[in-house]
């Protein structure tokens, strides 16, 4: 009986068991949506099509980099400086600025302004909230 009364961690996959219960919920949906919805599921290929042609394909695949970039990147550059959050605010701030450029259609001074004032300023507010407020540290 004395298992009951003991919790022991294992810090380094402890992390692990959120994202995996999340991705076999979400496979389990997908597979049942594409068991009970296959007729229209194999239907689609000419939606789909239209969709790919339809595409902004600079857009799609800058943000795509940029967020694979910038989650690779997170932790490297948080290990320069561990425990300290960083890692996020190096890297979130230019990732901002270069999401908001890639997406904005009118690259206006004021709104270039605004853009790289709030690229400063967002990240900063949720490094600090989390760090000081939460106590949690960041990558």
């Amino acid at each position: 009986m004395d298992g009951f009364t003991q919790v022991t961690i294992d810090f380094q996959t402890s992390h692990l068991i959120f994202p995996t219960v999340v991705g076999g919920i979400l496979a389990l949906l997908g597979l049942t949506i594409a068991v009970t919805r296959w007729q229209s599921l194999v239907g689609a290929g000419p939606y789909w099509g239209r969709i790919l042609l339809d595409l902004d394909k600079v857009r799609f695949l800058g943000a795509l980099a940029l967020t694979v970039v910038y989650f690779s990147a997170m932790v490297p550059v948080g290990d320069i400086w561990p425990n300290t959050g960083i890692g996020f605010l190096s890297c979130s701030i230019p990732f901002l600025a270069l999401s908001g450029l890639l997406f904005m259609h009118e690259r206006r001074r004021s709104s270039l302004l605004i853009l790289m004032a709030v690229s400063i300023a967002a990240p900063t507010f949720v490094w600090w909230l989390f760090g000081q407020v939460f106590f949690l540290t960041l990558p």
